[in-house]
Parts: structure tokens; sequence; C-alpha cells
């Protein structure tokens, strides 16, 4: 949909929260757009979901379809033994970034907290072994890239990200399983400086991706 982004401003009137997003297309039913990704009861009511403009007022489906035609090549797979709380974030970043699928790799239900709702957008697999995740992966081609600040691995600064690739991350408290690393085409670390053994799980796979874009995507497109 082309021409002005019709917006509402935040207020806060007493301990209220703030309203985001967009209220009800101007007008009325009568100044709707002829647009078939728009949804009605979106234009009727307004449309406060955590998407950018580009997609206000789009059907759900219409979001998703739009997404896939320009996913990137790069996957991201997190293990998920101790129902680790970062996964939501992850799952969001990946969103961010325009991954192409998500791999939860381990227990099936993970928190959704932090993915604030991203993962209605974003595809997401799910593997109960590492071994069965491993053996998909290498079906499509894919390199098996682990996450971990490991003896041997190779600075992720320095290092050239295979363009089609799943980057694999593990437990906040314990790292990579050792079937991960077992299995891992290349093991990558992320440079760090001060007294911490190891970053948030979160907070490395969103490094990690941005290394990914920085060497593969068009970064004009990202900034568009």
């Amino acid at each position: 949909m082309a021409g002005r982004v019709w917006r509402v401003t935040d207020s806060l009137e007493g301990d209220s929260a703030p309203e985001h997003g967009v209220g009800p297309f101007p007008g009325g039913e009568g100044a709707w757009p002829e647009d078939a990704r728009l949804d009605p009861d979106l234009l009727r009511e307004g449309d406060r979901r955590n998407v950018v403009d580009r997609y206000r007022y789009w059907r759900h489906e219409a979001v998703v379809a739009d997404l896939d035609e320009r996913r990137h090549e790069f996957h991201v797979a997190i293990e998920n033994w101790q129902h680790d709380l970062n996964i939501g974030s992850v799952v969001r970043t990946a969103n961010a970034f325009l991954a192409r699928e998500v791999h939860i790799v381990g227990n099936r239900r993970w928190n959704r907290r932090g993915a604030m709702v991203t993962d209605r957008y974003q595809h997401v697999r799910h593997h109960p072994t590492v071994e069965g995740f491993v053996a998909w992966a290498h079906s499509e081609g894919l390199a098996v890239v682990a996450i971990d600040n490991l003896p041997g691995s190779v600075p992720l600064e320095t290092a050239q990200l295979p363009r089609e690739c799943v980057l694999v991350f593990g437990q906040e408290s314990v790292g990579l399983s050792d079937a991960v690393r077992d299995a891992a085409d290349a093991t990558l670390a992320i440079a760090q400086y001060g007294s911490t053994r190891s970053i948030n799980a979160g907070a490395a796979a969103a490094i990690a991706m941005h290394a990914w874009v920085r060497q593969h995507a068009d970064i004009d497109a990202g900034h568009a």
C-alpha cells in the first residue's frame, strides 16, 4: 500500500500504557484502498502489531508471504534441553535479520515471551535430537556452524561465513552439547575482553547473525 502512513500519537493517561501502531484507517470503509493484502478488521479497528510500517493493515498471511520472497540463506538453531529463556530473543532477532528458519533442537516447548509475537512471522522447526537436526542440515546442503568459545575455535570476526549455513547456539549455562561440537563443520568464537567466561546466548546469536548480514546481505535494503 503506497502513500501516507497514518500514525497514532503515543499518549500516557495516568498509569495506562501508550498506544502503539496505527488506529482505524481514516475515512471509514468508503476510503479503504483496494488491496487484497489488507485485512478489513485491521482497517476497521486499527493495527497495533509489532510490525514495520510497510506491513500496516496487512493480513498475517500476506506479511509472511512477502517475507518468504526475501528471506536470507542462513538458518539459526538453538539447543533447548533446559528450556532456555533466551530462545524468544533469538527468534525475535532472527526475524529482524530475516533468517530462513529457526530450529529448536531438543525440547519442543520453549519460552515465547521474548519473541514479542515475532514467531508468528518466522518459520520455526523442531528437531528432537542433534543427530536428526544435523542430518536434515546436511541434506539441505547447509554448513553447520557452531558458535561457542571453545579451544580450537576460529574468531568470528575474521571468519568467512558460508552463505548457506545454520548458526548453532547452545544453552545459556553450559554452551553447546558435545554432540553439536562433534558434528559441526566449523566452530567460531566471539571475541571477548572482560572477566566473564561467556556472553548471553541471545546477544551471541545477534552478533553472529549480524556478522552474516555484513558479509552477504544487501545492506542498503536493510536501511531502506
